[in-house]
């Protein structure tokens, strides 16, 4: 099993980042690269549709507010990998005025490297931070 993660320090507290980011339905409010996501199965699985209009269906597997973090794998993919499971969360960073936020996944790749797949997936958090540290301008 591979795995990767990225974190980012932003310097507003953890509470603004997840009113921002903890909804399981709010990635278009923040992630350009998902401009449309709806909810099914009383909020538990969402669909996304990426700006270049792919198809990912995700099941939400955890959530819990006070720790402000949730926890999802798929459902429908267009990725190399099965097994997957990826985490979204928000800390406090060295003060209380600023926040750490770690996306991180667990996958199994399939037909690519280990390197590949986790390549792929570093990417993807690592822009998505970005894009998500951009909404709070210094």
């Amino acid at each position: 099993m591979a795995a990767t993660s990225v974190t980012v320090e932003i310097g507003v507290p953890p509470e603004e980042v997840w009113q921002l980011i903890g909804g399981f339905d709010s990635l278009p409010d923040w992630l350009p690269f998902i401009p449309r996501s709806s909810l099914s199965e009383g909020g538990r699985v969402r669909t996304l549709h990426t700006a270049d209009g792919v198809l990912v269906v995700e099941r939400l597997e955890a959530f819990d507010n006070r720790a402000r973090r949730y926890s999802y794998s798929f459902i429908e993919k267009p990725f190399p990998v099965t097994d997957y499971l990826s985490t979204l969360q928000v800390r406090e960073g060295n003060d209380p005025d600023t926040s750490v936020v770690e996306w991180a996944g667990i996958f199994t790749p399939v037909d690519v490297s280990e390197e590949e797949a986790v390549e792929l997936f570093h990417g993807i958090y690592a822009s998505g931070l970005a894009a998500l540290k951009a909404n709070f301008p210094d």
